[in-house]
Formats: structure tokens, C-alpha cells, sequence
């Protein structure tokens, strides 16, 4: 694997790891109501969509063997761009049903080395 992709999975699999890390014995609520919970959940979202797009960009054929790559990378763009029109609830949904598949996509990967 080419040293410039492998740097790039290595900041998504750290970015699903503190996500995990941070919400570790949240709630809803509590992820709800704590502005700075959200906030750095939503900032490594950011930092793992901008690492995937650029991965991608440099291999094309990583879209295929990431799940939902494309939309994880269109997350990332309304996070940075639309990031008003995101509810606490879709975020929560995501760390809930889509990360823990990223990740052991992403682990998978990084244990193969392409």
C-alpha cells in the first residue's frame, strides 16, 4: 500500500477510534445537550470524510472496498458546509449503524495493506 493512502486510513481509523472514545457511556441526551461532545464527534467526522476523499483520490479502487464511501465523503461535505441543516439525531444514528462498519472496513484494510 503506498505510504500516502496508509496515512490517510490510519487518520480515519483514529478518528472512529476518539468517536468511540467519546461517546463511550453517552446517551442520546447526553450527546443532545453537551455542545462540546457533539462538537468534537462532528470535527472528527469531518477530519475521517476529508481523509477518505483524499485516499480515493489517490486510489480510486478504496470506493469499493469502504462501504458507503461516496456517502461518507458527502457527510463530510454537509458537516462542513451545510452544517446547520444536520440534526443530533442523524449524527447519532451514523455513529450508531455506520461507524462501526467503517471501521472494521478501514481496520481490515490497514491489517491487509492492500
Amino acid at each position: 500500500m503506498e505510504i500516502e493512502i496508509q496515512k490517510y486510513l490510519y487518520d480515519v481509523q483514529q478518528a472512529c477510534e476518539l468517536i468511540s472514545e467519546f461517546i463511550a457511556g453517552q446517551s442520546f441526551e447526553s450527546y443532545r445537550t453537551n455542545p462540546l461532545l457533539s462538537s468534537a464527534v462532528e470535527r472528527q467526522f469531518i477530519t475521517i470524510g476529508e481523509a477518505l476523499n483524499q485516499a480515493i483520490k489517490r486510489s480510486p479502487d478504496l470506493s469499493q472496498q469502504i462501504a458507503d464511501a461516496r456517502k461518507i465523503v458527502d457527510f463530510r461535505n454537509l458537516l462542513t458546509h451545510s452544517y446547520g441543516a444536520i440534526s443530533d439525531a442523524v449524527v447519532w444514528d451514523i455513529i450508531q449503524t455506520s461507524l462501526p462498519r467503517l471501521t472494521a472496513d478501514v481496520d481490515q484494510l490497514m491489517g491487509s495493506n492492500l
